[in-house]
């Protein structure tokens, strides 16, 4: 058995072999299908049972919207409207979309046309020698974190920078980037700050999502930082990050994932901010761990440069 099928399937492993770990009690599973947002298998895609490309909310007032990420399907349907009261499978009727919220407008077009001319990260470019160099595990290309050789900086400074899509934790949403100008020596670029988000968009609910989606199965790993969550990948096999303890704080619980574990920065506000996502899972009936990287006043990605000199 690997590692992540142990941390997935037992809980309250040890997954990695240092730092200190914190294991949050467990709860009675949850009733399925009361109010919130689900991620389902499309029944317009037709993928199979384990296909989560449609995002499903449904409110207390009974009434039910829907959105494939994958092929736009979408339609909504009300009890007052469907006196029989279809389920989402057996509707065929597409109605008005449901109202976008400000949080999932997507990123303006200049910005997106941006992170389409994006490139991957593959071994050898200047994105992979710096991630290398800071003891990251390389992530897959068709996640949401790629790398442009000219990124210009508001101070005027133009060069290579790793470019974080950041998307709404359970519509999928595109919200901003994240960007973290670098060289190929491991260290950041001489610009501040070195790492910025976009003008005017929001970032509130959102993650990188470093592997997709479709690969998270049942278990899943998530971090404060980029590269704390791609150190921490190491040793899990696939994470994702929130880009700061705020949005860790309040990461949603996330249909599908019975398992979760933080890779939390030892210091005061990350590991309020640990503890304050396990506790929202665990209520949720969740499987919950917390890694702290064995010093305070570091992350992963410190303590595997650290050991690797």
């Amino acid at each position: 058995m690997t590692q992540k099928e142990s941390a997935r399937r037992t809980p309250g492993a040890q997954a990695i072999h240092c730092g200190t770990e914190f294991t949050a009690p467990r709860a009675p599973s949850q009733a399925p299908r009361c109010p919130g947002t689900y991620r389902l298998p499309c029944p317009s895609c037709a993928k199979g049972a384990r296909d989560n490309a449609l995002a499903l909310t449904m409110r207390v007032d009974g009434s039910e919207v829907w959105y494939c990420h994958r092929c736009g399907d979408k339609g909504a349907r009300h009890p007052q409207q469907d006196r029989r009261r279809k389920s989402l499978w057996r509707s065929q009727a597409s109605t008005r979309p449901a109202p976008v919220s400000s949080l999932e407008k997507g990123l303006s077009a200049p910005w997106a046309a941006f992170w389409r001319r994006c490139q991957p990260i593959l071994p050898g470019s200047v994105a992979g020698a710096y991630l290398a160099s800071r003891g990251c595990a390389l992530p897959p290309p068709d996640g949401d974190l790629r790398w442009h050789p000219r990124a210009r900086h508001p101070c005027g400074h133009i060069g290579p920078a790793l470019i974080a899509r950041v998307t709404h934790a359970e519509t999928i949403a595109p919200l901003t980037l994240h960007r973290t100008w670098v060289r190929p020596d491991g260290t950041k670029a001489e610009v501040n700050p070195a790492r910025l988000l976009l003008p005017g968009h929001t970032k509130k609910f959102g993650v990188v999502r470093l592997w997709p989606e479709e690969e998270v199965d049942g278990g899943l790993l998530v971090a404060e930082g980029i590269e704390t969550a791609l150190a921490a990948a190491r040793g899990f096999g696939l994470a994702w990050a929130t880009t700061d303890a705020g949005n860790l704080a309040g990461l949603p619980v996330l249909h599908g994932i019975g398992a979760l574990t933080i890779a939390a920065d030892h210091d005061p506000a990350g590991v309020a901010a640990a503890r304050s996502c396990a506790d929202r899972w665990a209520a949720a009936g969740r499987d919950v761990r917390i890694w702290l990287a064995p010093q305070e006043g570091v992350d992963f990605a410190d303590f595997a440069v650290e050991v690797a000199r």
